[in-house]
């Protein structure tokens, strides 16, 4: 009987110790995700700007075309259309991915 109780005595100060240094608490992670809600935000501003950059260069190239007499720029048109529309889609998408 003496070992058993030695034994339980020995655990619980065991158990006692790794529950006292466990991992971070709700503060550190609740300043996690307002960082992350702040660096998002400038990151979004950045993806409509980048956009905004596509666009107007797609739409310079495409008049150049025009004014060259090139016919076939659908592609080029498709392209560039999509890669703005992809630059103002991925920040939504991502808002929800990371639940912000």
């Amino acid at each position: 009987m003496p070992g058993r109780k030695f034994l339980l005595l020995l655990t619980l100060l065991v158990m006692g110790f790794y529950s006292v240094s466990g991992q971070p608490g709700i503060a550190e992670m609740q300043q996690v995700r307002q960082d992350l809600k702040n660096s998002f935000f400038s990151t979004w501003d950045a993806c409509l700007v980048l956009a905004a950059i596509l666009g107007i260069i797609g739409g310079l190239r495409i008049y150049h075309n025009l004014q060259m007499g090139r016919d076939r720029f659908t592609a080029e048109v498709t392209g560039w259309f999509f890669a703005a529309i992809f630059m103002v889609l991925i920040g939504p998408f991502l808002q929800k991915l990371m639940g912000i």
